[in-house]
């Protein structure tokens, strides 16, 4: 069982994390096709650029096997401002707050790097209602809606985080 296990981050990235994201956002079942190439894309800009691709990342591993991630970076022309481009638990690993003691550690390494507050987005489709859930426990304050963003029905809002 998950609970035997002790949660561990990780923030280097390696060429198997390429992989490890894919599988990852597959499992999900939330992320349209055309969005899993662009998770596998950011991983592997961070391995070509290092650090200034402005793209970091945190593994959550239990027992040697990564089993979530974020993937977070700078808004430019911001004072302390971060996306949160992307945070995903492997399906076999959800409900076991594996996102809570991530998204957790996500931010405490974003206050490090002097942010004062995250944007996160989603998706409006009651599939999605989970992930908005997610963010309301966690501390987000839903900001903005747009309506028909993604298509006719499938809107966009904004949550916030001040940290």
């Amino acid at each position: 069982m998950v609970e035997n296990f002790k949660i561990t981050f990780r923030t280097h990235v390696t060429s198997e994390d390429v992989k490890t994201v894919e599988e990852i956002i597959v499992s999900t079942g939330f992320f349209y096709d055309i969005e899993i190439p662009v998770a596998v894309e950011l991983v592997e800009e961070r391995l070509k650029l290092g650090i200034s691709s402005d793209y970091y990342f945190i593994f959550a591993e239990l027992d040697g096997k990564t089993v979530a991630y974020s993937c977070f970076g700078p808004i430019a022309g911001t004072e302390g401002g971060f996306d949160l481009y992307w945070i995903a638990t492997h399906n076999d690993y959800r409900g076991y707050g594996i996102g809570n003691q991530l998204i957790s550690e996500t931010h405490k390494t974003i206050k490090e790097m002097g942010g004062r507050f995250v944007v996160a987005e989603t998706s409006t489709l009651d599939k999605y209602a989970p992930t908005r859930h997610f963010y309301d426990r966690t501390g987000y304050t839903l900001e903005a809606k747009i309506d028909d963003f993604y298509k006719e029905g499938d809107g966009k809002v904004f949550f916030i985080k001040r940290l």
